[in-house]
C-alpha cells in the first residue's frame, strides 16, 4: 500500500499517527474534509486488534471519508474525521486512555471525537479526563446507539415506501446481522411493529440476551444471508455485502447500521441494482448517532434531536428519487447529494 498516494487519492486533509511508549498506545486520527466544519472534523473512536497496521489505516481512511458524506447528507455543519486505536479490548488500561485523551487534545479542537466500537461509557469518560474534545458523555439514552437504531428504522420505512408504496413495516420480515448495541435497540423498536425478526451474531451471549427480551428467531451467521425476508439489516462490521454474499440475498431491501457495508462500493452497488435490491447507503441511514451527538453539542433537547434523526426518512426518499430520475445507483445519488453540499462550501481552513 502506497500510504501517501492512497491518502491523496481519497482527498484527506490530515492523517496523524500516535505512539506512546509508556502506555503502549498506537492510534491514528484521519481528518478527511472540513469544508462544512470551518476547519473542524467530527468522528468517533474505535478500538480493535487489527491484524496489521495497514488494516487499521485502511479502516480509518474509509471511515473518515464516509463521515464527510454522512455529515453532509445529514445537514450537519461539521467535517468528517475518525480515529482508531490498535489494541485488544481485553487489555484496556487507564494509561492507554489517558494517553489517547492527550493525543486528541493535541489537535486543539480541530478533531472532536466520541464513542465507537469497543469504547465503553467508562472508557469515554477516562479519555474525557484529558480533553474537552471527547463528547457525548451525557445522554438520556446512554449513548448514540438508540438514536442510530431510530434512524435505521426511519430508513427502512423510506425504502419500503419507495419499493412497495407501503407506509409501515407491519407484517414484514427483517433479518438483523449483529445484535450489539444498535442491533439490540433495533430489535426493541421493531418488536412493537408486528415485524418478524431474525437475528445472528458471533456472540452467543448477545443472542441469548436478545432472545430473552424480544420475540426473535436465532439463525446461523451464514444462514442470515439466505433467509426469505423483506429487509436485510447489517448491524455488525463492514465489507459483508460483496460478490459472494449478494447472490445469496433473498431480501429486497438492505437497510442497516454497519459502516462500509459494501466491500467494493462501485461494483457491489451495481450488483445490487442488477438484482433489483434497494440499498440504503450506510452513511445516510446510520447517521442517527452523529445527529444525536452534534445536537448534544449545540444543546438541542433529546426530543428535538430524535425528530431530526427521523428526518433520515426524507433524506433517503430524496436519494431514491435522484437515483430513479438519473438512472444511477442509490450510492451514487447519495454522493451527489453530499458533494453538492460540502464541495460547494469552501470554508476549509
Amino acid at each position: 500500500m502506497e500510504i501517501f498516494l492512497k491518502i491523496a487519492e481519497m482527498g484527506h486533509k490530515q492523517v496523524t499517527f500516535c505512539y506512546d511508549q509508556e502506555s503502549g498506545l498506537k492510534a491514528i486520527v484521519a481528518i478527511h474534509n472540513t469544508n462544512l466544519g470551518s476547519g473542524v472534523a467530527l468522528g468517533g473512536t474505535r478500538l480493535l486488534p487489527y491484524s496489521t497496521e495497514e488494516d487499521a489505516l485502511k479502516d480509518v481512511l474509509r471511515l473518515s471519508y464516509a463521515m464527510t458524506y454522512k455529515a453532509a447528507c445529514a445537514n450537519i455543519p461539521m467535517g468528517g474525521g475518525k480515529a482508531v486505536i490498535i489494541a485488544d479490548p481485553e487489555q484496556k488500561t487507564d494509561k492507554l486512555f489517558n494517553a489517547y485523551g492527550s493525543f486528541v487534545n493535541s489537535f486543539g479542537g480541530s478533531f472532536i471525537t466520541g464513542q465507537d466500537v469497543n469504547i465503553s461509557w467508562e472508557d469515554a469518560h477516562k479519555i474525557g479526563e484529558k480533553t474537552p474534545y471527547m463528547i457525548g458523555l451525557i445522554s438520556t439514552y446512554g449513548g448514540s446507539s438508540y438514536p442510530t437504531a431510530v434512524g435505521v428504522e426511519a430508513g427502512m420505512k423510506a425504502a419500503v415506501d419507495f419499493y412497495w408504496g407501503k407506509k409501515n413495516l407491519q407484517g414484514l420480515k427483517v433479518a438483523i446481522q449483529g445484535v450489539g448495541k444498535v442491533g439490540k435497540n433495533l430489535c426493541e423498536i421493531l418488536s412493537h411493529q408486528e415485524v418478524e425478526i431474525f437475528v445472528s451474531d458471533i456472540s452467543n451471549h448477545k443472542l441469548a440476551e436478545v432472545e430473552k427480551l424480544y420475540p426473535v428467531n436465532i439463525v446461523d451467521v451464514e444462514e442470515i444471508y439466505e433467509l426469505d425476508v423483506d429487509i436485510f439489516a447489517p448491524c455488525a462490521l463492514g465489507g459483508i455485502i460483496n460478490s459472494c454474499t449478494i447472490p445469496k440475498l433473498q431480501a429486497k431491501i438492505i437497510a442497516g447500521a454497519a459502516n462500509n457495508q459494501l466491500e467494493n462500493e462501485e461494483l457491489d452497488s451495481q450488483l445490487l441494482v442488477d438484482r433489483n435490491i434497494v440499498y440504503c447507503p450506510d452513511y445516510v441511514i446510520n447517521a442517527g448517532g452523529l445527529i444525536h451527538v452534534y445536537d448534544g453539542m449545540i444543546g438541542l433537547s433529546e426530543e428535538s434531536s430524535l425528530a431530526r434523526v427521523r428526518n433520515i426518512y426524507n433524506t433517503l426518499k430524496q436519494v431514491f428519487a435522484i437515483s430513479k430520475e438519473y438512472n444511477i445507483t442509490p450510492l451514487t445519488a447519495s454522493r451527489q447529494l453530499a458533494e453538492s453540499r460540502f464541495l460547494n462550501n469552501k470554508t476549509q481552513n
